[in-house]
């Protein structure tokens, strides 16, 4: 590659007196347009102005392919405004070209080399450069983008399906090697139509220096990781998706970061980006960093990010990652090992104010979007607006429905009418938030096993259970989320170092589940009772939840108009139960949407003929009932069609 030539010229900053004020107020949400590595051009000459936050370096300068990663070719001078921001223009910089940031500090003789905070790209992991790239793209979902509001609203039918992008699908004779974006664009979009589901999740796709976080260990808070391609070919992935019908979240970590050494932490011979503090600064239980939000310059950087992938990747919605560990400053510490807030008390309230203005901002500048937060504790009023006192997000996942369900069901059915509560418990809380209800990654790794390997019973009892449990959990209030493996009952626990086991879907049992996964989706979708009242009271209505002795559970999902009706009955024992009586608001017949004993599913074909008429005989506080067979560890949803 040719040496540009050293020295560096003056060129016109991309900041203005305005910009400035607003990066040091921690309001500026477009940093990614002024800061990092942009192309211009500067008398006559092409090149890059290069732009970075060091506010306690000495002397900064940019290195890279270019001068030989020469430290004293390029280097960049300090506005006058004390901003802290470095600058340098270099003519002949090209596209791809690698650098990064030479600082030398002002304290103890700290030098070090940094990737570029706002790269929009970064060289394949294990090496740790930033290029210099455009974020040209031709988009073509504009159909979509115009009707995404639908979509994304709290009342539609969402379903979605959380992926792992290094793991979903391998090249197994090419050693095992990653799919790119482009690969896995029309496999993933032809899957999720299949199944029915309305959007996906990726698991965070931002660089991340090692593969086995997952992605929640962040150093590219700008920049989609290279494994997979270029930032057109993950924006090829969005377009492709999108012009599916498919949307897409994009999973999204402020709460910490690592500490390599080209990343955020120490930064400029000081804690820029964190706490110094390692009380307030140091996450003991993921040995990473954690931000600032009390520094304004810093919630101007994780603003940018937010809104930069709203903005620049077209995505749809952001899960912001570990939502508890940034409200509580006693997250996972002992006593002594943190610091209260100015009151007292152990709430951190830069964090709570940062979270409020984050979603503020997002859905300010892109109304048609949802933030949802996964936030494990009873921490009020997360999915309510900051106007009326809550943090702001669309919605909130909900992790006590999760850990009361699959603590029921790995239960023998023997024993789960002792534990009647547990599986009822949530619809008491179920419209304190806008929840959805998760069977994410967490629930698959370290030693915690496949879904299905924590149901009971012989190998016909474990899928009859887990058909049962998607069942139940396709009918409770709430949007749905489901990892990717768990459409098909994967046996082996998730390993990111390989591909799903697709393999499995030659057998009855696991193709099976499939098609009650892919049936319950479009019946969400299709039946307004099960999607458009999933946050308020007027959506349910318990039949019965008292036979603990049966372990059977019936209620009333409800439409906005009345005759959007869903009855749904689950029993939770492998002993068909015939004439079980449930009350009814209609007669007339009501006829059989789903059963997931069918023997299309890989159940045992009981079920009630298609429906049942109703009988004069009063039951449930209603004057007309339905007598059923209720088939073993089944899920039975019911619509009337006359009255």
């Amino acid at each position: 590659m040719p040496m540009v030539p050293a020295g560096t010229a003056q060129a016109p900053s991309l900041l203005t007196a305005h910009d400035v004020y607003l990066f040091r107020e921690g309001t500026h949400s477009r940093l990614y347009e002024k800061l990092g590595a942009h192309f211009c051009t500067v008398d006559g000459a092409a090149g890059v102005q290069f732009a970075v936050w060091a506010p306690n370096a000495a002397r900064v300068s940019v290195i890279g392919d270019f001068n030989g990663w020469a430290k004293d070719a390029h280097p960049c001078a300090p506005r006058a405004d004390h901003s802290g921001i470095w600058e340098c223009f270099i003519p002949g910089v090209q596209q791809g070209d690698v650098y990064k940031f030479h600082i030398q500090s002002r304290h103890h003789g700290y030098a070090v080399d940094k990737a570029d905070p706002f790269a929009v790209y970064a060289e394949l992991a294990p090496r740790t450069g930033s290029r210099v790239w455009p974020l040209d793209y031709a988009w073509g979902d504009q159909d979509w983008m115009a009707r995404r509001r639908s979509t994304n609203a709290l009342d539609a039918p969402i379903s979605v399906y959380e992926v792992h992008l290094g793991s979903w699908r391998r090249v197994p004779e090419e050693g095992q090697r990653f799919l790119s974006y482009r690969e896995i664009a029309p496999l993933l979009a032809e899957h999720v139509q299949a199944l029915g589901f309305t959007h996906v999740e990726l698991l965070p796709v931002m660089e991340h220096p090692f593969y086995g976080s997952w992605g929640y260990q962040t150093t590219g808070y700008f920049a989609p990781t290279a494994r997979y391609g270029t930032p057109q070919d993950f924006m090829y992935l969005i377009d492709y998706l999108h012009q599916a019908g498919i949307g897409v979240i994009l999973d999204w970590v402020p709460s910490h970061f690592p500490t390599d050494a080209h990343g955020l932490a120490y930064f400029d011979g000081t804690h820029l980006f964190e706490h110094a503090d390692p009380r307030q600064g140091f996450h003991p239980e993921w040995s990473s960093a954690i931000f600032n939000y009390g520094r304004n310059e810093v919630r101007a950087f994780l603003l940018s990010s937010a809104l930069f992938w709203l903005e620049h990747y077209h995505v749809d919605g952001l899960r912001v990652d570990a939502v508890a560990s940034m409200l509580y400053l006693d997250y996972a510490r002992t006593e002594g090992e943190w610091i209260p807030n100015h009151y007292g008390g152990r709430e951190n309230l830069q964090a709570i104010d940062f979270l409020r203005q984050l979603n503020t901002a997002a859905y300010r500048e892109h109304p048609d979007i949802q933030t949802y937060a996964e936030e494990s504790t009873a921490w009020p009023m997360v999915s309510r607006p900051v106007a009326a006192g809550g943090l702001g997000f669309g919605l909130k996942w909900n992790m006590g429905w999760m850990h009361d369900t699959l603590r029921y069901f790995q239960r023998d059915p023997l024993y789960r009418r002792h534990h009647h509560g547990q599986i009822s418990f949530s619809i008491w809380y179920a419209f304190s938030e806008n929840f959805i209800l998760p069977l994410s990654h967490d629930e698959v790794v370290h030693g915690k096993g496949a879904l299905i390997g924590k149901m009971p019973g012989d190998e016909w009892q474990q899928f009859a259970n887990l058909r049962l449990l998607y069942g139940a959990m396709w009918a409770h209030p709430g949007k749905k989320l489901l990892f990717m493996g768990g459409e098909f009952g994967q046996r082996r626990e998730w390993q990111h170092e390989e591909s799903l086991e697709w393999h499995v879907l030659q057998y009855p049992l696991h193709a099976g589940v499939q098609r009650w996964v892919s049936d319950l989706n479009r019946c969400q979708r299709a039946q307004p009772a099960l999607h458009a009242q999933d946050f308020v009271h007027e959506g349910f209505a318990w039949v019965d939840f008292h036979d603990a002795e049966a372990s059977v559970l019936s209620f009333l999902r409800r439409g906005r108009e009345a005759q959007d009706l869903v009855l749904v009955v689950c029993n939770f024992t492998p002993v068909p139960r015939a004439h079980y009586r449930v009350g009814v608001p209609s007669a007339g017949y009501w006829q059989e949407l789903l059963n997931s004993d069918a023997a299309e599913y890989g159940g045992s074909g009981m079920g009630n003929g298609g429906g049942a008429h109703t009988q004069d005989v009063a039951a449930h506080g209603y004057a007309q009932s339905l007598s059923l067979l209720l088939p073993p560890l089944s899920a039975l949803y019911l619509k009337p069609v006359s009255g």
